[in-house]
């Protein structure tokens, strides 16, 4: 009879054992889909229009570019209005984020500390503004499939303000349509809420609108004029580049 319990206990932890590990290489190859949509051409331009909304309805306009190659450079520029003209941030491989601010004159690379801080105050932080695929940040749980999204559970694999992720991906093309992002205290702090458009062989996130709940406050960025692979180098990405 004991040999029997034990055989039903083993057998129980074995099922249990496998559903885990099915749930896991599941939530990974999802991820991985994602980050191949967003991350798919070679490399990307384009325009941004940033509408920045308080609480009463009030909006802030504002214009940049943004240059992209690969999954892990990018850099995104201030055009106007003239107050926020040149300011710059340049995102690279291994954890290196370089802010320029042209009343400085130089730049400054950002420490991982202070990448929880809000961007030229945009909704959007800078570990936000960061190229790095979601599968290398993030450790993924797949909590559960709707109608036409999967939800994940991603948890940062690093230091991080964020607690957890709460990604919406949608099931047939594999792009977010939400991230619902939580501090420490298990409390939901801000969402991004994304629209994609397929421009030729890519698809590409035509808006995404960013909202601090806790200040009631949100930002659009809007992208137009998308041009993909161009033939974009790594001297397109570099300090010199940056504060030009």
């Amino acid at each position: 009879m004991k040999s029997r319990f034990q055989t039903v206990v083993l057998t129980a932890l074995i099922v249990a054992g496998s559903i885990f590990s099915a749930n896991a290489q599941d939530a990974s190859a999802i991820l991985k889909k994602m980050d191949d949509v967003m991350y798919s051409p070679k490399d990307m331009t384009a325009k941004n229009k940033i509408i920045l909304i308080d609480k009463n309805g009030k909006e802030e306009t504002r214009e940049a570019t943004i240059q992209q190659k690969g999954t892990d450079k990018r850099m995104f520029r201030f055009t106007s209005p003239a107050s926020q003209a040149g300011i710059a941030v340049l995102s690279l491989p291994n954890d290196v984020m370089y802010l320029y601010l042209p009343a400085f004159g130089k730049e400054r690379r950002i420490a991982t500390s202070a990448k929880n801080q809000n961007f030229a105050g945009t909704d959007f932080s800078y570990d936000d503004m960061e190229s790095v695929l979601f599968s290398i940040k993030y450790t993924p749980v797949l909590k559960r499939t709707d109608a036409s999204v999967f939800v994940l559970e991603l948890t940062p694999k690093g230091k991080s303000d964020y607690s957890k992720v709460i990604a919406h991906i949608n099931k047939a093309n594999y792009y977010p349509e939400l991230m619902e992002y939580y501090d420490k205290g298990g409390n939901k702090v801000k969402e991004a809420k994304y629209t994609f458009k397929k421009i030729g062989n890519y698809w590409n996130a035509q808006e995404i609108e960013m909202t601090d709940l806790k200040k009631s406050h949100k930002t659009k960025m809007q992208m137009s004029d998308v041009k993909y692979d161009t033939g974009l180098t790594d001297d397109d990405f570099t300090v010199r580049k940056l504060i030009q």
